[in-house]
């Protein structure tokens, strides 16, 4: 049976999810998309081939719908769908620090609800999205859901309890990443290269330690060890570094991001 897919709420992440899904086999046909505004809707028309239409129309449509709004706009997007929404209708979420409850209680009693962290490399399809059952989602929800995401990226399994986490490691991580390249590019310059010169240096090292972590099985200090010689530069660097406390900041600033999930979560912000 043809499964209609739609997301909602269609930004960068939600067009990647789209694109990926074209690219991956899903028929244009069957992936319906929403829009704030009208001119962005002919474009998603234009560029993948799928069909615009209401957040009702999408609610009433079809099986599964994603719904990749903002977390503080979620709240007002559940009231409006929630009459449209039948009971045996797969709802994805991709707002972070939401949890399955807040859904699962402004819907039809036994509604499926799936939780999912996704981060910006989607839009690369090298994204890490993490998956998380509600109370009433089967294993072919969970399934279904893996197979929509897979398109982009890796997934993986988690309960619930270790979202906030996953958000704060893997849903921010990114970013991370992206503020030590610009502080190790500032530090080349420093040392007398060019802009330019200095940033391929680095991305090219990131991307190369990247995919060594992922495809040789050893653990990070091991493979930090084998560049690490006895007295010389690297462990110089890495002196500096643990003087400077970065480990430790690290630690903090994953802390604050949890912690920060966790208060989206209990509703000390707005939804």
């Amino acid at each position: 049976m043809t499964q209609k897919v739609a997301v909602l709420g269609t930004g960068k992440i939600g067009e990647a999810l789209l694109s990926g899904m074209v690219r991956g086999g899903w028929a244009p046909a069957d992936l319906l998309v929403t829009a704030r505004r009208a001119e962005r809707a002919e474009e998603l028309r234009t560029r993948h081939g799928v069909t615009p239409v209401t957040n009702a129309e999408a609610a009433k449509t079809a099986d599964t719908l994603i719904l990749t709004v903002k977390p503080q706009d979620m709240g007002t997007l559940l009231d409006e769908l929630a009459p449209h929404i039948p009971s045996d209708r797969l709802v994805i979420s991709g707002a972070a620090g939401i949890p399955t409850s807040f859904f699962e209680s402004r819907l039809a009693e036994g509604t499926p609800v799936v939780r999912v962290m996704t981060n910006t490399p989607a839009l690369v399809d090298e994204a890490m999205s993490v998956i998380s059952a509600g109370s009433h989602a089967s294993e072919a929800d969970l399934a279904h859901t893996e197979e929509i995401f897979g398109s982009v990226g890796k997934t993986l399994r988690v309960p619930e309890s270790q979202q906030d986490a996953c958000t704060a490691l893997s849903g921010s991580g990114p970013a991370y990443f992206f503020y030590l390249v610009e502080a190790m590019t500032d530090a080349g310059i420093l040392l007398g290269l060019p802009r330019d010169k200095a940033h391929d240096l680095i991305v090219q090292s990131a991307i190369g330690a990247a995919t060594m972590l992922r495809d040789s099985g050893e653990h990070p200090v091991k493979l930090r060890e084998n560049v690490t010689s006895p007295a010389g530069t690297t462990i110089n660097a890495i002196r500096e570094l643990e003087n400077h406390g970065v480990r430790a900041a690290l630690i903090a600033a994953l802390e604050a991001a949890r912690d920060r999930s966790r208060e989206l979560a209990s509703g000390s912000s707005n939804k």
